[in-house]
């Protein structure tokens, strides 16, 4: 049983006819279909009860890519929200996390506006928090009837958490738990410390370039461009990364994927760039410490020790005075932005024993 809107086939590709994208001469190289692999048993028969598939739903009007994988679709549903605005993460935990398959149903879905999600006719005005909640809303339907459910576990990733935590504040009884990885809380708060851990780190290396770049930002709240710059210090102060992983690694881990190709690494600029323009001034006002005290479902938090970019201490001191009906936060001591590919099986393994065993 499929959804009730579309399903992906190389027919169906959302570029097909697009001269708008990339001078349309390169699409019949990059826009090659690509699929997912199948479960399999000892002898290499499909799995019976497994899921693997790659799909496109029509949700409010705009066709969105989710893909569908589990090893039996009678496990919890674990849906995730990926991170930027805009940022597609879906072939990164696919190589990295795939284990999580094992235990749970995940649908790796990309928010309008992102990845396969992306069109380039696709109106900015669309593009607000509320949207793509209703989004959320929707897909959640979707998959509770189709796989004869009643609850969700939701896993947002950075801009993700901020979905996660407002969706799980308005639909409780949709949601069996939350989990928040580098949660954000208060947008421009943690722009501020951001910016403050840059220029320390910049003062101690006696990085006078540095230096005046970041002085250079003024004081948030900072616009899109100037939040990217200080991001790139961020990096290369060690507050995104902490374990040698960096940016250039995730694109070569995801172009490892077999569910993704070049052409998904055109769209993931694209629809960044556009996601994030479109978002920007709501995600600005984001500010979770002051509108969000308590959620009715239980709340896992999983924080990398050194993320500086949206600042595990905010998200930390937030989840102390959070009310919730069971709440737990680990810290991945070896992490920054990233603890699903910073710390992959460490990762891996907690989430596998929330699922089998209702921890946190």
């Amino acid at each position: 049983m499929r959804f009730d809107e579309k399903s992906v086939d190389c027919a169906n590709n959302p570029l097909r006819g697009r001269r708008a994208f990339l001078a349309g001469a390169l699409l019949p190289v990059l826009a090659g279909c690509r699929s997912t692999p199948q479960f399999v048993d000892a002898a290499g028969r499909p799995l019976e009860g497994s899921l693997a598939a790659m799909e496109r739903v029509v949700i409010n009007g705009v066709e969105q890519s989710v893909w569908l994988r589990g090893r039996s679709v009678r496990n919890p549903i674990l849906l995730i929200l990926h991170g930027g605005p805009g940022a597609s993460e879906s072939a990164l935990l696919r190589h990295f996390n795939t284990d999580l398959e094992q235990d749970y149903l995940v649908c790796y879905w990309e928010q309008r506006g992102t990845g396969r999600s992306w069109r380039p006719q696709l109106d900015a005005a669309s593009m607000s928090i509320a949207q793509i909640l209703d989004d959320l809303d929707r897909l959640v339907d979707l998959l509770l009837r189709r796989f004869g459910e009643d609850k969700v576990v939701l896993l947002g990733h950075s801009w993700g958490t901020v979905l996660g935590v407002l969706y799980s504040q308005r639909h409780p009884a949709k949601v069996a738990r939350y989990i928040g990885v580098a949660q954000v809380v208060n947008v421009v708060a943690a722009q501020e410390a951001e910016l403050a851990f840059a220029l320390e780190q910049a003062r101690q290396r006696r990085d006078d370039r540095a230096i005046t770049a970041l002085a250079g930002l003024g004081n948030p709240p900072f616009g899109v461009d100037a939040a990217l710059e200080l991001e790139g210090w961020t990096a290369r102060f060690g507050g995104l990364f902490a374990g040698g992983l960096d940016k250039g690694d995730l694109i070569m881990a995801a172009l490892r994927a077999s569910e993704a190709n070049l052409l998904d690494l055109a769209l993931f600029g694209l629809g960044n760039r556009f996601s994030l323009r479109a978002l920007w001034r709501e995600y600005l006002q984001v500010a979770l410490d002051k509108t969000v005290p308590r959620l009715g479902v239980p709340v896992l938090l999983v924080l990398g020790r050194h993320d500086r970019h949206v600042s595990s201490e905010l998200a930390a001191r937030w989840f102390a005075s959070l009310q919730a009906p069971g709440k737990r936060l680990v810290w991945f001591e070896q992490s920054g932005h990233n603890p699903p590919f910073e710390e992959p099986a460490r990762f891996n393994a907690l989430l596998r024993e929330v699922a089998r065993h209702g921890a946190g």
